[in-house]
């Protein structure tokens, strides 16, 4: 089956050049962007019934840049003025760059991981004196506090935002050769959206092994799926995937 349309389950790149961008030149394919989840930002009334206040932590642990925008937002809904003092610690350089949106880029104050959370171990340690703070969504990977937990520092999550699953009721009778996933939450959007999806010769692209996972368990057949050693990226898969099957 000749791939001609595909559906990714984020929101479209903003940059010009993007990967897709040649893909779409490239293949000559059709590629729409839906986002499948958004995040929804909790009220302050809610962080304080989590027991959590600003003033008592001296660190800040960020994951995303949906951290970083919920923990400013709460910050600034609770008329608190983040000290000059404070320390944050960004999972990685993109995190940290956008970062600067809300603080004067220090780097003696901001300290950087490569790119999966357990990097940041070894700063955790030299920093153990801290109170640790992490705003987080409700839905948080178990690394994180298994790494946390295992260093043994002080530290204190609160859920400063929710992901919510997106209304796709428009898209019933809307078909697509190839729907393309970067999280379980995006497979769950699936199911809740249409109970009745029956994948027939829709080719499923993952990414990730917990995306893998969640794909697997509602019993969807896995066609495509990304990072491997031959194919990194998710476009990188995908092209690979529609060379050999467009050439049928």
């Amino acid at each position: 089956m000749k791939v001609k349309t595909i559906l990714v389950s984020q929101p479209e790149p903003k940059m010009e050049n993007s990967p897709y961008s040649r893909l779409i030149d490239k293949e000559r394919v059709k590629v729409d962007f839906r986002p499948f989840i958004h995040v929804e930002g909790v009220d302050a009334k809610e962080v304080r019934l989590q027991k959590i206040d600003l003033k008592n932590y001296t660190a800040i642990i960020l994951t995303s840049r949906n951290a970083v925008d919920h923990y400013f937002r709460i910050a600034e809904e609770m008329r608190f003025k983040v000290p000059d003092t404070m320390k944050y610690f960004c999972q990685s350089e993109a995190v940290a760059y956008y970062l600067q949106k809300y603080v004067v880029y220090r780097k003696r104050k901001i300290y950087v991981g490569k790119m999966n959370f357990a990097d940041l171990a070894a700063l955790f340690k030299k920093y153990k004196d801290e109170k640790f703070l992490l705003p987080s969504s409700d839905v948080l990977k178990s690394i994180v506090p298994e790494t946390l937990n295992k260093i043994g520092i002080d530290w204190t999550r609160g859920i400063f935002y929710r992901t919510v699953i997106s209304d796709l009721s428009d898209l019933r009778n809307v078909y697509y050769d190839v729907l393309v996933f970067f999280s379980p939450s995006g497979i769950e959007s699936l199911l809740k959206n249409f109970p009745d999806f029956d994948q027939k010769d829709t080719r499923i692209a993952v990414f990730g092994n917990s995306t893998v996972k969640a794909a697997t368990s509602a019993g969807l057949r896995i066609d495509i799926q990304a990072p491997t050693p031959e194919t990194p990226s998710m476009t990188m898969a995908l092209q690979k995937y529609i060379n050999a099957a467009n050439k049928k």
